[in-house]
């Protein structure tokens, strides 16, 4: 695992959204480039630089297919706080992404467990994931995992913590009752097989968060913690979100980096 310690919000949105320029950018023609989206607060900043690098003319979407993290069961796609909502107001309608190139589970499915399978089945028609971006919650869940799901879950059906409604309920007017209790939402074993992990964490209240999953175990009662297992999962967070962190762990990964960016000093353009 990579962990890249950087001091400011705007800093983490730069590089995050100019590392996924970078792969979609080094994929083969030949086929689409897969990614994985989140929503939530902590992307928004990577949604807004990949727009910016977008209408310089520097990237394009058009040959990019994304499959999102999750969705409120029983929201309507119209409904403001849908993540429907979400992507569209905040990114895919400002690139020249291919409507049916996206893809969003259906919160207002009539069987949603055929809509989880089907989702499962859409993703390994295209591929597989290449690279998935994701964010964090407070108690270590990513998309909707929450502490105790399985490290090798599937698409599906997930129950929402109070923790998690009282934190989203920012969005629903500050009131839980209006937060739906369930949602649909990929799996840990259907993150893990994505070709890549980016994992972008920021604040203070993410720190405990952090610290469980890079220097904890890998346990159910932090999902993210799974991140030590993948073969190419890249961390990338604010330093308030590494305030948890061990100095030593601190100085190990920006030593790294440090050798990281010297050595690429030192290729040939």
């Amino acid at each position: 695992m990579r962990l890249v310690i950087l001091k400011t919000y705007k800093e983490l949105s730069l590089l995050g959204a100019e590392y996924i320029t970078k792969r979609i950018l080094e994929a083969p023609e030949k086929r689409p480039f897969v990614l994985g989206l989140p929503t939530g607060s902590t992307p928004l900043g990577i949604y807004r630089e990949l727009i910016r690098i977008h209408k310089q003319g520097k990237l394009s979407f058009k040959n990019v297919i994304t499959f999102n993290m999750d969705e409120y069961l029983g929201l309507p796609k119209a409904h403001p706080q849908s993540y429907h909502s979400f992507m569209w107001e905040n990114f895919f309608r400002h690139i020249d992404i291919k409507e049916k190139n996206t893809h969003i589970l259906d919160g207002e499915a009539p069987d949603p467990a055929a809509e989880c399978r089907a989702y499962e089945e859409a993703i390994a028609e295209a591929g597989g994931i290449d690279l998935f971006l994701g964010g964090m919650g407070e108690d270590g869940h990513i998309a909707f995992n929450e502490p105790f799901s399985s490290l090798s879950s599937r698409t599906r059906v997930k129950i929402l913590t109070e923790s998690t409604r009282a934190v989203n309920a920012r969005f629903f007017e500050g009131d839980i009752n209006k937060v739906p209790t369930a949602a649909l939402t990929v799996g840990v074993g259907t993150i893990m097989d994505a070709g890549e992990l980016l994992i972008a964490a920021s604040g203070r209240n993410k720190a405990r968060a952090l610290r469980d999953a890079v220097e904890g175990g890998i346990s159910h009662r932090c999902p993210l913690s799974c991140i030590q297992n993948h073969r190419r999962a890249m961390m990338i967070c604010d330093e308030d979100a590494a305030g948890e962190l061990e100095t030593g762990t601190v100085n190990y990964f920006k030593a790294l980096e440090k050798i990281k960016s010297e050595k690429a000093g030192q290729e040939p353009s």
